[in-house]
């Protein structure tokens, strides 16, 4: 005989956890949406907007961990992972902009690999800060900037990155790297 209870009872299981999948792609979403007002923000200047997205951000960070440590599996959606990595790539890049500082995984609460994801993302957006600091007639910025991408390059050298998702978005940073050192020489040559 079959157990047709247990059937039952495996298809509410499956229906339950693609219920909270759905959920954490759905607020996963909320985080990227936020991650990219607080860039947008912090390129505009606009502080006070980006902190008020911080603190929403923080508390949509919270709850989707908690909601991808619940089920099995959830942690590994793309969507969360993505959502991670864009909220490193937002906090890093207020803090350097505000601080001058690299914010640290362990303030961030995120595993090794979606900080580093993040802050090769962050080396996207610092290079588009030092350009537009350009515009704004400060030419001191993409010397400061060239300055912390070389740190953060000469440090990821170190690793072994294989070929994977972390190694691709690695070598963008040599191309981000020789962008800023060309912008500088541009600027020496003035």
């Amino acid at each position: 005989m079959v157990d047709v209870k247990e059937f039952r009872a495996m298809q509410q299981e499956i229906a339950a956890n693609d219920a909270k999948r759905e959920q954490l792609i759905k607020d996963s979403r909320d985080v990227v949406v936020l991650s990219k007002k607080i860039i947008y923000s912090t390129h505009r200047s606009d502080m006070t907007n980006a902190k008020k997205f911080i603190v929403n951000i923080k508390k949509n960070i919270a709850s989707l961990k908690k909601q991808a440590v619940k089920t099995d599996g959830l942690k590994n959606v793309g969507a969360y992972k993505v959502a991670l990595q864009e909220y490193v790539e937002a906090i890093a890049f207020y803090e350097y902009v505000k601080n001058g500082t690299l914010t640290n995984k362990i303030s961030l609460g995120v595993d090794t690999e979606s900080y580093l994801l993040g802050i090769c993302d962050l080396v996207g957006e610092l290079t588009r800060y030092a350009v537009n600091s350009i515009t704004r007639k400060d030419l001191d910025t993409p010397k400061k900037v060239l300055d912390f991408v070389q740190t953060i390059y000469g440090l990821m050298m170190e690793f072994d990155f294989r070929n994977s998702e972390l190694r691709k978005k690695f070598d963008s940073i040599k191309y981000n790297l020789k962008k800023l050192e060309e912008i500088n020489y541009d600027i020496s040559i003035r």
